[in-house]
C-alpha cells in the first residue's frame, strides 16, 4: 500500500463511487451485528497458542484432540464471547496472505496502543507498521504472528452514526509512529494520553 498517498481523483471515479454506493435490499430476514469469530490455519499449534495467550493475553475456552479435528483446534477469547480466534494445527507453511489480509483487535484506550507497542518488541515481535491509516483514522500497530499471519491492535476507529455520515478522505491523518499519530490528530479524535511517558524519545 503507497503511504501518504491520498488519490482524491481515483476516490471520485465512477467505479469506486459505485463501490461506495452499493447498499443491501431491503427487507433482509437477518441483520449481521458484528464480526463474530476467525479460525486460522498454523504449523505449530502449541507455539501458536503460547503466542495468543502470553504475547496477546487470549485465554483459551476450548481444546478439540486429533480424535476430533485433524491438528487439534484450540478456541481462544478476550471478551465474553466463547471464542474470538481459533486455531487449527493444519496449516503446511507460512501464511501467503492469499485470502485474509490481517485480523484486528481494538483495544480501549490509547494508551493500551503505545504499551502492545513496547510489550511487542520486549516480546522479539517484528512491528511491520505502527501509527494512524488512512480511512477508519484509528491509531494502531501491524505485527505478525508466528505463522506470519497478520494482526493489528488498534484503538480510535471511526464510528458512523444511523445517519451513515463518514469521515471524507479530506479529513483523513496517516501518520507513521504513534508519536506521530498523537501530533496530528484528525478532527475529533482526541489523542490525549492519559501517561504521557508513554512517547518514544527522539
Amino acid at each position: 500500500m503507497p503511504r501518504g498517498i491520498v488519490d482524491h481523483q481515483a476516490l471520485g471515479s465512477e467505479e469506486v463511487t459505485s463501490l461506495r454506493n452499493m447498499r443491501p435490499p431491503a427487507g433482509l430476514p437477518f441483520d449481521i451485528r458484528k464480526l463474530g469469530h476467525v479460525v486460522l490455519q498454523v504449523r505449530d499449534v502449541r507455539r501458536s497458542v503460547e503466542f495468543y495467550t502470553q504475547v496477546l493475553g487470549f485465554k483459551v475456552s476450548d481444546v478439540y484432540p486429533d480424535s476430533m479435528m485433524a491438528g487439534k483446534m484450540v478456541f481462544m477469547r478476550c471478551n465474553p464471547d466463547h471464542h474470538g480466534v481459533a486455531l487449527v494445527g493444519s496449516a503446511r507453511g507460512e501464511s501467503q496472505h492469499v485470502e485474509l489480509h490481517h485480523v484486528a483487535f481494538e483495544v480501549g484506550t490509547i494508551d493500551e496502543v503505545f504499551r502492545a507497542r513496547e510489550h511487542l518488541r520486549a516480546h522479539h515481535v517484528t512491528i511491520d507498521f505502527e501509527g494512524r491509516r488512512r480511512a477508519g483514522c484509528q491509531i494502531a500497530v501491524e505485527f505478525r504472528d508466528p505463522d506470519g499471519h497478520r494482526l493489528e491492535i488498534y484503538w480510535g476507529l471511526d464510528q458512523v452514526g444511523t445517519n451513515g455520515v463518514i469521515r471524507p478522505p479530506e479529513e483523513w491523518r496517516e501518520a507513521f509512529s504513534l508519536e506521530e499519530a498523537v501530533d496530528t490528530p484528525p478532527l475529533g479524535q482526541d489523542t490525549t494520553l492519559h501517561d504521557p511517558s508513554l512517547r518514544r524519545k527522539t
